[in-house]
């Protein structure tokens, strides 16, 4: 389930030496990643010597003889043992169970604790962030972009923190859609704790995820870390009030480095809950005023994902289309195709979500 089994080590072998690399003291995402770059895969890198390890970036002394100590101080068993109690899976960066847009990134982590289930229409997904203490404004609209969204097919990412965070999270549920929630806690370590409740219904329609110990309480500074991660799981960041120095702004920042849009909700200009999002929206940030915004910025995708039916998507706008307009862009073509008078609305439509184009006289092509 966690790993392939590839070549002659045991993909539990495998397994272990990921998540006992993630553990060592002094080996962060970016530390991993230079080990990876040179030894090729954590247990590489656990067997590597001393004069191998060190005049790495980042390996002095202490580190180098934390990793060459690893396997003998570091025991996992309990950890793995734990997870298969409480129902933890664990996505790691060894195989192809870690979100392949997080794995784009470049300080992805190398292990990912789950509860719940991510699938692979998660990789249509927006994240949605703000203030932990929103107006009234904020919430209303929150509520209803992250509904909206989550009615057109878009999985909601937030961090189920206090304020905009939470109403994202509800919004998306009580729209039926899916959601994901990044924790700065252990997925058995709810937090805030009157967030438990909504944490079991996250689980039960999307997943909940964190990079620390399942068991580990809040830390202030795994608070920016796990910012970089919801970011990373998704398309593009919606900011929904932010005052000048919101952590939300910490979001925004990560999703920029890592090529992923940047959204901002404006909001009345004397309030100082939107002052962060006026300062995005100054700096390039998509102005958005619904989900067309939104869909309409994200347009053609990399890859084509794959629709609830079965079919492909190929443009974050067809997330927001019915069935009559579905049927009508599943018969157009990439070369030009002829129309019929009584598709003409649904053309329309379809061309003014930038899915198609219109040629001379009644032919249409794909965007």
């Amino acid at each position: 389930m966690f790993v392939s089994e590839s070549g002659s080590q045991s993909s539990d072998q495998r397994l272990e030496d990921s998540l006992r690399l993630s553990l060592v003291t002094g080996v962060g995402p970016r530390i991993r990643q230079v080990l990876l770059e040179r030894f090729g895969d954590p247990s590489a890198a656990l067997d590597a010597s001393p004069n191998a390890l060190q005049g790495l970036p980042g390996v002095g002394a202490k580190l180098c003889r934390n990793i060459v100590a690893a396997r003998d101080e570091i025991d996992v068993a309990p950890i793995l043992q734990l997870c298969a109690d409480k129902g933890v899976a664990l996505l790691t960066d060894i195989d192809d169970s870690l979100p392949p847009l997080l794995k784009e990134i470049h300080d992805p982590p190398g292990v990912l604790y789950c509860r719940g289930a991510w699938t692979p229409r998660d990789a249509l997904a927006v994240a949605i962030v703000g203030t932990r203490h929103p107006t009234a404004y904020g919430r209303r609209q929150a509520e209803c972009l992250a509904a909206g969204l989550a009615r057109a097919g878009l999985t909601i990412v937030s961090g189920l923190a206090r304020g905009i965070d939470g109403v994202a999270h509800r919004g998306a549920l009580q729209a039926g859609g899916r959601t994901i929630a990044v924790l700065g806690s252990g997925v058995l370590q709810i937090y805030p704790p009157e967030h438990k409740k909504l944490a079991d219904e996250v689980i039960a329609h999307g997943a909940l995820v964190s990079e620390t110990h399942p068991l580990s309480p809040p830390l202030s500074g795994s608070f920016p870390q796990r910012n970089r991660i919801i970011t990373g799981l998704s398309l593009g960041v919606l900011v929904v009030e932010a005052a000048e120095r919101s952590g939300a702004l910490i979001s925004a920042r990560h999703a920029m480095e890592q090529g992923r849009e940047v959204f901002a909700m404006p909001g009345p200009i004397d309030s100082r809950m939107s002052r962060g999002c006026h300062q995005l929206i100054r700096d390039g940030a998509k102005l958005v005023q619904n989900i067309d915004d939104i869909l309409e910025e994200l347009g053609p995708l990399a890859a084509p994902a794959e629709r609830a039916d079965g079919g492909e998507v190929k443009h974050v706008g067809e997330l927001a289309l019915n069935e009559q307009e579905r049927q009508v862009l599943d018969a157009v073509d990439n070369e030009p195709t002829s129309t019929v008078h009584r598709v003409l609305a649904t053309i329309s439509a379809l061309e003014m979500r930038s899915l198609i184009r219109r040629l001379s006289g009644n032919f249409v092509t794909r965007r």
